[in-house]
């Protein structure tokens, strides 16, 4: 982005009775056009919101981060450089470079830290922290010569590196990464020493401009795509199955043809977070089985599933796989190595991401990696990511185990399900993400930043409700969450989502019929709104009102449920 792009969007009007916003931009320099650039980024980003950054003081990061702490905000953006560590590590500063300047440096750089990391960790526990550590290099502070490394610098780093790895494992902080940054920023081309001589800014525009766009990605990085579908020949492996044979595909150093073990490993390590993975192929299955069973594959085929392979037009097993996942097809990346069945697929299926692997572009394939990464890439890895596939393939299993009878009651008693309703104050992390990331049974869209979410429960009578579930065919996890607030009149729920993988299980009516029972005789206020994706649940309010219900609220009353509820088997535990 440019500057002149940032001003423009930085001066373009907010929507009429748009929400206020505030992000803390946190550092110890002058902040100038670091401020343009986060600011013009973080309004594509709050597109329907009133933003404004809040900078603090010149030369006083320690101050500007307990500052902080006293004004609210979506979120903190902490960038530091060495002379925030140390003044003396600047060019602003005229204390002297003697040996017993540096000597002093590194105590009290030592010190700083520790002051820092308490400051940050304390701002983490009120809003999401992108911390960016120093990007420019020292001054030539001892006298080895530029091209040898000095145990001072050493030392400094080796404080540095303590540091951030303490902050790193500290919840709410997220620290950008240094390598994504020098790929988008040459060192040589970051440090405009006139601007931080004449105005103590010490960036070129173009690096400020990476600063802000990768600081914002940190801060608030986009809902994690749910699944891959890949196809196999001269994809996952080299070579055509059907003409090569099971044993004349390769995928190894050997063969040249390292570029599939790389591809291979990557999807490995999708699979072990939770990305659902699946295979379309025009082969024949026997054959397909065969080469997936080999020793030396890379990819566990247990952790792929579905497998289709056939020879039709690669669209309608795609269509499968997304039935069988359900999942909307924008959650999900085919990889490919023709351009032909990638434009096919596409047109059949609007919102796929299709993506051609680039089998003779090693370049371009490590770029897939990346971009793989930042599709699926997720802050943490949770239990429900860990059972994700075993909980799908226990669905499909139950499916096809359930009679064809319309309701099939009895084989809903034959599940042994346990559900576990857990009421808190919002201080669950899942809840929060099953919250941004679920469409189709979701009370009205809306997604919450983090700020947004703990100030919810600030209100009087805010209450969250989690629901955890297994059967006899595994544990789904933490599946649904429903948060509202005890109003005089009635309950009034604001949010309330689950998870595709619990659909047809009575989770739905268990929840409802704890909170009558809990808050009974009081309705319940949905804040209802028709979304196109939200059919599942419009299809269950159905159910209380035939008639149809209105978009903007559906009160439903105690006697109006239990009248439609049907018998529910499974065994409820409440905890608190």
């Amino acid at each position: 982005m440019r500057l002149s792009e940032a001003l423009r969007i930085n001066q373009q009007p907010a929507p009429p009775g748009a929400p206020h916003k505030t992000l803390h931009l946190l550092c110890g320099f002058t902040p100038l056009h670091l401020e343009t650039f986060l600011k013009a980024y973080a309004r594509l980003h709050f597109s329907d919101a009133r933003l404004s950054i809040a900078a603090g003081l010149y030369g006083d990061l320690e101050g500007n981060l307990q500052r902080a702490l006293e004004q609210p905000a979506e979120g903190a953006v902490v960038v530091f450089e060495w002379s925030d560590v140390d003044a003396r590590l600047g060019l602003r500063a005229s204390a002297g470079w003697s040996a017993a300047t540096l000597a002093d440096i590194e105590q009290q750089a030592a010190e700083k830290l520790s002051r820092l990391e308490t400051a940050l960790a304390r701002l983490a526990q009120l809003t999401p922290v992108a911390l960016l550590a120093p990007t420019l290099p020292l001054p030539p502070l001892t006298y080895f010569p530029p091209v040898r490394t000095s145990a001072f610098e050493l030392a400094l780093r080796s404080l540095l590196l303590n540091f951030l790895t303490r902050v790193c494992r500290s919840k709410g902080v997220r620290l950008v990464n240094e390598a994504a940054l020098a790929l988008r920023s040459p060192l040589a081309e970051r440090h405009d020493v006139k601007l931080d001589l004449q105005a103590g800014f010490p960036y070129t525009l173009p690096h400020a401009a990476k600063i802000a766009h990768l600081s914002l990605a940190c801060l608030f990085p986009p809902v994690p795509k749910k699944g891959l579908i890949t196809d196999l020949d001269d994809t996952l492996w080299k070579g055509i199955l059907g003409e090569a044979g099971v044993s004349g595909v390769s995928w190894s150093l050997d063969h040249h043809s390292q570029a599939h073990a790389l591809y291979q490993q990557a999807l490995a390590s999708l699979a072990e977070s939770g990305v659902l993975l699946a295979i379309v192929s025009k082969n024949d299955p026997h054959l397909v089985r065969q080469a997936l069973a080999r020793p030396d594959i890379l990819l566990d085929p247990t952790h792929v599933f579905p497998i289709e392979a056939g020879w039709g037009a690669k669209s309608e097993p795609i269509g499968r796989i997304l039935e069988t996942w359900n999942v909307a097809a924008d959650s999900v990346i085919f990889i490919d190595d023709s351009p032909m069945e990638l434009a096919e697929a596409a047109s059949r299926h609007p919102g796929l991401e299709c993506l051609r692997f680039p089998a003779e572009d090693p370049a371009a394939l490590l770029d897939l990696l990346f971009l793989l990464r930042e599709r699926f890439g997720k802050s943490e890895l949770r239990e429900e990511d860990r059972i994700r596939l075993a909980s799908l393939r226990s669905h499909t299993e139950r499916l096809s185990q359930t009679p064809p009878a319309a309701a099939s009651p009895d084989f809903l008693a034959r599940l042994n399900a346990k559900l576990t309703l857990r009421y808190s104050t919002g201080d669950d992390d899942r809840a929060f993400e099953l919250v941004n990331k679920t469409n189709q049974f979701n009370l009205n869209g809306r997604r919450y930043t983090a700020r947004e979410w703990h100030s919810y429960f600030e209100q009087p009578g805010a209450f969250l409700v989690t629901a955890a579930y297994e059967d006899r065919f595994g544990p789904l996890g933490e599946i649904a969450a429903l948060a509202g607030r005890q109003q005089p009149e009635c309950i009034q729920v604001d949010m309330w989502v689950m998870s595709c993988r619990a659909f047809s299980r009575q989770i739905e009516f268990h929840v409802l019929h704890s909170l009558f029972r809990k808050y009974s005789p009081a309705p319940l206020a949905f804040a209802f709104t028709k979304t196109d994706r939200n059919g599942p649940l419009q299809e269950f309010f159905s159910r209380f009102a035939p008639a149809g219900f209105p978009d903007a609220c559906f009160q439903l009353a105690a006697s109006a449920f239990h009248q439609a509820c049907p018998t529910l088997f499974h065994d409820v535990v409440e905890t608190v």
